[in-house]
């Protein structure tokens, strides 16, 4: 990997690990509904005033098709999973369930023959999964019909980003990053506005809530998914949504901080666990020799 891939990399690891915090703060104010469909049509108008300034011309020269299913899974599915999830489950819990994409991601890639799976990305894989496990540390939990819907929605959320992922990597390999973000977001934003005639926002949000939605759709979402469909294209799909496992462990760790969530020995261990299957993965431990 290039260090401009490893960079971003870590950006996505810390941005998407910290947004679970604020996700639950919009959700709180604007719905799950109205969070994912302002979200999405935020963060793709972000995409198109940048492409203006930048007098970038943005070409969807591809057709709607493409840009209309990974809107339908990458980002309107995922979004509503996590934002319906998050808030009956809690964030550390959440994103150690986001954490199991990498899995579904792997699985997808091979049956559609994207990408040929060594031993050395296999075992990353499985040390990851055992680093989830042991990053749960068995809590006592009591397990409430609230509590098992929450954690479906999350695990649907992730097998629908893993879906969308490959189907970006398979079929809009030539779009640029920019393209596929704004078309997507915007095509998730227009799927889900329906929806808020069933699930309107609950009460007039306040200035607070409007900021936090901005950095939830202008950072967390409109530049990191830029940066994540390019980690795509470069690197492939598999490898870049690995970036979920490093995700956890930043999610569980700013928990405990900001939150003061107890953060035990057997979680410390799960998330150097997961480092190590990251670091496999992207093929950086152990360090393969140089090509001439």
């Amino acid at each position: 990997m290039r260090a401009r891939d490893i960079a971003s990399y870590l950006f996505l690891a810390v941005a998407w690990g910290l947004s679970f915090l604020v996700l639950v703060k919009v959700v709180a104010a604007f719905g799950w509904v109205g969070a994912v469909t302002l979200r999405c049509l935020l963060a793709s108008a972000t995409l198109i005033v940048v492409a203006k300034v930048r007098r970038r011309a943005l070409a969807f020269s591809l057709g709607w098709r493409p840009y209309a299913v990974v809107g339908a899974t990458t980002v309107a599915a995922q979004l509503i999973g996590l934002s319906y999830g998050t808030p009956l489950i809690g964030t550390a819990m959440a994103a150690i369930l986001v954490a199991a994409i990498p899995l579904f991601s792997m699985v997808i890639s091979q049956l559609w023959g994207l990408e040929r799976m060594t031993l050395r990305r296999f075992v990353g894989l499985c040390l990851g999964m055992a680093g989830i496990v042991l990053l749960v540390g068995f809590p006592a939990v009591p397990v409430t019909p609230h509590f098992i819907l929450g954690c479906a929605a999350c695990l649907f959320a992730s097998l629908s980003a893993a879906f969308g992922s490959n189907y970006a990597s398979l079929h809009l390999r030539s779009a640029g990053s920019l393209e596929v973000t704004a078309g997507s977001f915007l095509a998730g934003g227009l799927m889900t506005l329906p929806l808020l005639l069933a699930v309107p926002v609950p009460t007039m949000p306040g200035p607070v809530d409007f900021l936090y939605l901005a950095v939830l759709a202008c950072v967390m979402s409109a530049l990191t998914y830029v940066t994540y469909f390019r980690l795509v294209s470069t690197i492939g799909p598999t490898r870049a949504i690995s970036v979920e496992f490093a995700v956890t462990v930043v999610a569980v760790l700013v928990g405990a901080v900001l939150l003061k969530e107890p953060l035990t020995v057997v979680q410390i261990i799960g998330a150097i666990v997961i480092v190590a299957g990251c670091l496999l993965v992207l093929g950086l431990l152990p360090p393969g020799r140089r090509k001439v």
